[in-house]
């Protein structure tokens, strides 16, 4: 059993995302984490601060490492974070190899493990950015497959809940699907500036590299596809912003949920293909999707006053703040990846909607 309904056996086939949630499994993190320990070695050696064969060594070695799970566990529960382990058996593996014992002390030279953390979660968010942004695509081209076929039709119009007057399908479907398109937009236009690498040394000055510390930075950037950015440790509205970004998908992909709960209670003007079944009621077809839309929208809205609560990063370097963030930010991904996948398939669902 597990704590998270995003993980959890049964659950996860509600509320789970299989791929938003590999880029949060440990293999994924740590993955991410030995990409940066090489691609780290590789700019420093293209500047002469560590020797080239070192750099070779590490890359080399960071390809196939795999750590003991169990010390990385204890190590995080000692230190707070799980870097300080993962190097300490990074160096053994590297100094395990024919003459790796020179190489073994240029590994995470300069670097802090906040540096590490945060360009790892940034590989991970810029990846979880292009799947939404591809699901969104998909949606906007599934609601405007649906005004093609059923855009004439008439609905009757609510306000406050109330019957109004009568609507066009097309009319509803524009509600639904523009603020996906403002929402494509905004994650596509992020993703040009919005995931930058972390490089800043024990308190973000990189005074180890001297007046090669920016140079080594860019290339560091360029080799990880990340936008270069001076040090941003303490800097945490890029974070909350994304977030942001993420609740305001959930919470238009809720509005079209609860709007859908609501066209099935009045029955009449939609027909939905799928839906759940209940245990006690066989006549009943529950509009699950479409509810549960509703609570990840709601989820998310909650979870994103914690991430404006986590940018209180006090001095240098908060080790509160940055733990909330872990206990937040994957959960948020997870079920914004969750309601897309969700609303495709209600979307896919529409049998009939509106009134001729």
């Amino acid at each position: 059993m597990s704590v998270s309904a995003f993980e959890h056996p049964f659950l996860s086939g509600l509320v789970g995302d299989d791929e938003a949630g590999q880029l949060f499994s440990a293999k994924a993190e740590i993955d991410a984490m030995l990409a940066f320990e090489a691609a780290l070695a590789k700019a420093e050696a293209a500047f002469g601060i560590i020797p080239a064969d070192a750099a070779e060594m590490i890359s080399t070695v960071c390809k196939t490492f795999e750590p003991d799970m169990a010390g990385l566990r204890r190590g995080t529960g000692r230190d707070g974070v799980v870097i300080a382990e993962l190097v300490k058996q990074l160096r053994s593996a590297v100094a395990a190899q024919p003459g790796g014992a020179d190489a073994a002390s240029h590994v995470h030279f300069g670097a802090t493990s906040q540096d590490v953390i945060d360009t790892a979660l940034m590989i991970r968010l810029k990846q979880a950015s292009a799947i939404f942004v591809a699901r969104l695509a998909a949606l906007e081209k599934a609601f405007a497959s649906v005004d093609a076929t059923f855009g004439s039709r008439v609905l009757m119009g609510h306000t406050r809940m109330q019957a109004a007057i009568p609507i066009t399908v097309s009319d509803r479907i524009r509600a639904w699907s523009e603020p996906l398109t403002r929402h494509r937009l905004r994650l596509e236009t992020f993703s040009q500036t919005g995931f930058p690498v972390q490089f800043g040394g024990a308190a973000g000055t990189l005074e180890k590299l001297g007046n090669k510390a920016a140079a080594v930075r860019n290339v560091l950037a360029d080799e990880l596809s990340l936008v270069d950015a001076p040090q941003w440790q303490s800097q945490r509205d890029r974070l909350a912003e994304f977030s942001g970004i993420l609740a305001m998908i959930s919470g238009s992909l809720g509005k079209m949920g609860q709007d859908i709960a609501l066209l099935a209670e009045m029955g009449g003007e939609m027909q939905l293909a799928g839906g759940g079944s209940s245990s006690a009621m066989a006549h009943k077809q529950n509009p699950v999707a479409a509810e549960v839309l509703v609570s990840l929208a709601r989820f998310n809205a909650v979870q994103l006053s914690g991430m404006q609560q986590a940018m209180v990063h006090e001095q240098e370097r908060s080790g509160a703040a940055w733990t909330l963030e872990w206990l937040i930010l994957p959960s948020m991904v997870m079920a914004t990846g969750a309601s897309l996948r969700l609303a495709a398939e209600l979307v896919g669902n529409i049998r009939s909607l509106g009134r001729d």
